[in-house]
């Protein structure tokens, strides 16, 4: 998990973000991303693709990613409405853009999952499941994806029955059984099939 913080350490970057994102999927909410400068000693156990962390390990993880002053966070957070507007790996990539502004401190490398952002000026390097090998990009993956579970959880209190808090605004039976009995909801992606089939019975 450390082998390509290692390699750009010996090419002269210290200050390596790792980002990646959650909920380029789901039928409903946003998208967020988060970018991650961890310490060249980290002392944090377990870190790993957050898709192969139970809910409770991935919460440990993220409280301790946050208390930890050596550990450097920015998120974004794109729109279900912007995703509509510009299409969702546009509004990914945007999302990222946002985490690595949102750093305190401007990176000297970027350790990216799966993607390539254009207009950056920061050296980058795409890395393929890179939240399985990277433990800047795991780590990234686990700051997103609590994120992004804690506004679904949010939602199912403002927009109940629609069970946002147990799926997540994935589309699963019960989410589409939701859907064409309820209609579609203000944080649904109006461009997303099957959603866009329905809009017809919008409840705005």
């Amino acid at each position: 998990m450390f082998r390509f913080e290692e390699l750009y350490r010996k090419k002269g970057k210290f200050h390596i973000a790792g980002i990646d994102e959650a909920g380029r999927g789901p039928l409903a909410g946003p998208v967020v991303a988060a970018a991650v400068v961890l310490p060249v000693v980290i002392g944090i156990d377990g870190i790993n693709d957050s898709k192969k962390l139970s809910e409770k390990v991935r919460s440990d993880l993220f409280e301790k990613l946050l208390r930890c002053p050596s550990v450097q966070i920015g998120v974004g957070i794109v729109s279900e409405r912007i995703i509509d507007e510009i299409n969702i790996l546009q509004a990914t990539k945007l999302a990222m853009k946002q985490a690595i502004e949102n750093l305190p401190q401007q990176p000297d490398h970027l350790l990216i999952d799966g993607l390539s952002l254009d207009g950056v000026l920061i050296t980058q390097t795409k890395i393929i499941k890179g939240d399985s090998c990277s433990i800047s990009i795991a780590s990234a993956s686990i700051i997103a994806k609590v994120i992004r579970d804690a506004i679904m959880v949010e939602y199912e209190k403002e927009l109940p029955g629609y069970n946002f808090a147990k799926h997540k605004g994935y589309g699963t039976q019960d989410h589409c059984d939701a859907l064409l009995k309820k209609g579609v909801s203000c944080i649904h992606r109006k461009t997303f099939a099957p959603v866009v089939n329905l809009r017809d019975r919008n409840l705005l």
